[in-house]
């Protein structure tokens, strides 16, 4: 790898997630100069251009795709790297690297630790947190040992296993109309201002909500857009928003003014799989798969209940 290539590919990744010059400097904190310099150092190395620009938009081309495909495993690998020798120091004998998707529900992620510690104590689990369309890709690239992910992407190369299924909730005010019920249904959501999360961090799940509401001749008064639960929260309380927010974001939002309900429509619940490569060999792997499969079915029953609110 050349001398200073980190500072590039992390630069060319940004720039082609945020399609934006000043969002992709503030996403690996930079000034917006030193990314511009960055991207057109390397494509001057290059002898050709990464991404199609002017004035008014910045697409990635097919040389940039390529790069950004291959430069997201380089610095897996490299975060990799570091992470073995940090559990080499720590006596461990085998590192998973283990995926989330942020709309699981936590209890997953801490069943998986409590597996592992309890069993293989001798291994470790080095977990991160990204979207399911990431996990799954990860996962293929050879990134990833396993994913824990919200509806992933189908693929004949994937070994899925579904460990988890739970309603959307609907956060809104104490004082909302719609508080007095124990569940609610699309149809109460008709001609009210909605918060979505963005599509483009799960667009499988958002295109389900739109689809199934305009099935069912529901439409919003409005529709705003937030990456995390807590940027709802503001509108929320004032009383004018409701937003829809998985179990993971729920526990979050119910505070201060906000409760949430659970959603009422089976084509919108949320189910949570285990994926991994078809592929995988791994004795330990599926050791550890199997015990956490079996931890899961001797705790499900009664603990899938719904976001306790205040009454």
């Amino acid at each position: 790898m050349a001398r200073n290539e980190t500072k590039y590919m992390e630069s060319v990744i940004a720039l082609s997630e945020e399609l934006n010059f000043t969002l992709a400097a503030q996403k690996v904190h930079v000034s917006q100069p030193v990314i511009s310099r960055n991207i057109a150092e390397l494509e001057a190395r290059l002898g050709g251009r990464l991404f199609d620009r002017d004035r008014k938009k910045v697409q990635l081309n097919k040389a940039g795709r390529a790069y950004v495909e291959q430069a997201r495993i380089a610095l897996l690998y490299g975060d990799r790297a570091f992470k073995a020798a940090r559990a080499a120091m720590q006596d461990a004998d085998l590192v998973l690297h283990v995926g989330r998707s942020p709309y699981a529900d936590p209890f997953l992620s801490s069943t998986l630790f409590s597996v592992q510690q309890a069993r293989f104590p001798r291994m470790r689990i080095e977990l991160s947190s990204q979207y399911s369309f990431d996990l799954a890709h990860e996962i293929l690239a050879g990134g990833l040992d396993l994913g824990i992910a919200t509806e992933p992407p189908e693929s004949t190369l994937l070994t899925t296993a579904r460990i988890a299924e739970a309603p959307f909730y609907i956060a809104m005010s104490e004082e909302d109309v719609l508080a007095r019920h124990a569940s609610v249904t699309l149809e109460q959501l008709a001609d009210r201002r909605w918060i979505l999360f963005e599509r483009r961090l799960h667009p499988t799940l958002y295109d389900n909500v739109m689809t199934t509401a305009e099935a069912k001749g529901v439409a919003p008064q409005r529709i705003q857009h937030v990456t995390a639960p807590e940027e709802a929260f503001p509108s929320v309380a004032e009383g004018s928003w409701i937003a829809f927010v998985v179990k993971a974001g729920a526990l979050r939002i119910a505070r201060d003014g906000v409760t949430v309900r659970p959603l009422v429509e089976d084509s919108l619940s949320l189910k949570t799989y285990l994926i991994s490569r078809s592929d995988n060999q791994s004795k330990a792997v599926s050791a550890l798969v199997r015990s956490f499969m079996r931890q899961l079915e001797s705790t499900q029953v009664g603990r899938q209940r719904p976001v306790a609110v205040p009454a």
